[in-house]
C-alpha cells in the first residue's frame, strides 16, 4: 500500500475485481433465492425456473471470484488483514462497539483509525475473518452439494442429507445478507456516505473521510 498525503492505496485492481463480483453475485443470489423459497401462486418475483437457473449460474460466479481472494491472498500480503490476535482481541471489540454505538454519534475520534498497517478496525477484522473464511467456504459447498445431490450422503441420523444441507445452505444465506446490510450501512459512516463507496472504485481511502 501506498500514502501520499491523506489518501492511502487500500485496493489493488484484484480486490477492486473481486469485491465488485462478489458483491453482484451475493445480491443476484438474495434475489434468486428469496424469489424461490416464497414462491408460490400467490407470490412470485420472477419466474421460479428462470430463479433456480440465474441462483445456479451465479453461484458459480460467486465461487470464481472467492478463488480469485484466496489466490490473491496467498500471492500477496493482503491476508495479513484476516489475522486476529487474540492477546486483548475481546477488550478491543467491546471498545470498537462502544464507538459504533455511542461514540460515533457524538463524533468522536475512531479508537482505531485506518492506517497503511490497519485496513481493518478490530470489530471489522474479527467478522470479515468469519464471512470469508467460514461462511462463504460453506455456503459455496452447501451449494455444490445442491448442485450436484449425488455427493451428499444419503441419510445423517436418519434425515435427507439433501435437507440437512439445503437447511445449511439457507442458515449461511440469511447470515450472509444480514452481513451485506450492516455491511453497506457502515461503509456509509463518515464525513460523506459515498467515500468509503469511493474507495473500492478508485483504491484509495481518503483518511480524512472519518
Amino acid at each position: 500500500m501506498k500514502e501520499s498525503e491523506n489518501r492511502i492505496y487500500f485496493y489493488p485492481i484484484w480486490i477492486r475485481i473481486w469485491h465488485s463480483l462478489n458483491a453482484i453475485g451475493i445480491m443476484i443470489l438474495i434475489y434468486t433465492g428469496l424469489n424461490m423459497y416464497y414462491s408460490n401462486r400467490g407470490f412470485r418475483l420472477m419466474d421460479f425456473q428462470l430463479a433456480i437457473n440465474l441462483h445456479n449460474i451465479t453461484g458459480i460466479m460467486v465461487g470464481l471470484s472467492y478463488l480469485i481472494f484466496t489466490i490473491g491472498n496467498l500471492r500477496t500480503t493482503n491476508h495479513k488483514h484476516y489475522k486476529v490476535k487474540r492477546t486483548g482481541m475481546f477488550e478491543k471489540i467491546k471498545i470498537q462497539s462502544q464507538y459504533y454505538m455511542i461514540g460515533m454519534f457524538k463524533n468522536q475520534h475512531p479508537p482505531y483509525p485506518l492506517s497503511e498497517k490497519r485496513k481493518f478496525n478490530p470489530l471489522q477484522k474479527l467478522i470479515y475473518s468469519i464471512i470469508m473464511y467460514i461462511f462463504m467456504p460453506g455456503l459455496i459447498i452447501t451449494g455444490i452439494g445442491l448442485l450436484l445431490p449425488e455427493l451428499i450422503i444419503e441419510n445423517v441420523y436418519q434425515l435427507s442429507g439433501i435437507f440437512l444441507t439445503a437447511i445449511l445452505h439457507a442458515s449461511l444465506g440469511f447470515l450472509v445478507t444480514m452481513f451485506l446490510i450492516i455491511h453497506l450501512y457502515v461503509a456509509s459512516i463518515g464525513k460523506h456516505p459515498l467515500a468509503n463507496f469511493k474507495s473500492i472504485l478508485n483504491g484509495y481511502h481518503n483518511t480524512n473521510a472519518h
